[in-house]
């Protein structure tokens, strides 16, 4: 069975106290190494100490919120985040994700539900091995290379977050199939999933803007009305 590196890091920034503490407490007795932060600054400094395997992060922070934030870390930084909020608003879930966040939890929340999301997140985005090759790995100009975990053209690295490239990698893997997005979300999340979840739908539109020639009109990631998406590796109208 797949599972998360055994002393994999947790980067929790919330400036609460007593919830930093609570979940301190929980990721380290579940074998997880557990550095806390109260804000950008002190995050910024913990990550210059030692780079974390996923962030938990609040989404209202002092001075530079959790969206500013995230949008900061993706511009050089392709960890897992999963973002949490007080409000748990759908519009805060859509921007955080739009923003390049890996995953949303609402406050109040189980740490049991926390604990299988950042497990979910670290499996993906570590993996336990050496994965088999895959066919097809190159379409269009772009080629993905699975050791990095990036996409590139003309060796240049494309930039795609985790959740990006897990995506792709769930679309190259079953080229030409309609994919409901239902079936989306079982192979991306590996937990319970809401119904109503639109992560499938976000992450599609992340994707692309940076694979699409022309996102409004895309060839390699197609809508099929009603039924879901599928991936034209070939890129063509027909």
């Amino acid at each position: 069975m797949t599972t998360c590196p055994p002393t994999a890091r947790i980067l929790v920034v919330d400036d609460d106290p007593a919830l930093r503490d609570l979940l301190c407490a929980y990721l380290t007795d579940t074998g997880f190494a557990v550095d806390l932060a109260g804000d950008g600054e002190a995050m910024r400094r913990a990550m210059q100490q030692a780079m974390p395997d996923a962030i938990v992060m609040d989404l209202m922070l002092p001075n530079e919120d959790g969206l500013a934030l995230t949008r900061e870390l993706r511009t050089h930084c392709a960890v897992p985040i999963l973002m949490l909020s007080a409000r748990g608003e759908e519009i805060d879930r859509v921007v955080g994700l739009e923003l390049g966040a890996d995953d949303y939890l609402a406050k109040p929340f189980s740490p049991r539900e926390l604990l299988a999301r950042l497990r979910a997140l670290l499996r993906r985005s570590q993996g336990a091995g050496p994965a088999p090759e895959l066919e097809g790995e190159c379409f269009g100009p772009y080629r993905l290379d699975r050791a990095a975990r990036r996409l590139l053209c003309a060796d240049q690295d494309l930039g795609l977050s985790g959740a990006e490239y897990d995506l792709l990698k769930v679309f190259i893997e079953r080229p030409n199939r309609v994919l409901p997005r239902d079936l989306l979300l079982d192979l991306l999340k590996g937990y319970e999933r809401d119904p109503y979840d639109r992560t499938v739908d976000i992450r599609v539109a992340r994707l692309r803007r940076k694979i699409e020639p022309d996102p409004a009109n895309p060839v390699y990631v197609r809508t099929v009305r009603g039924a879901g998406y599928l991936f034209n590796p070939r890129g063509t109208e027909s």
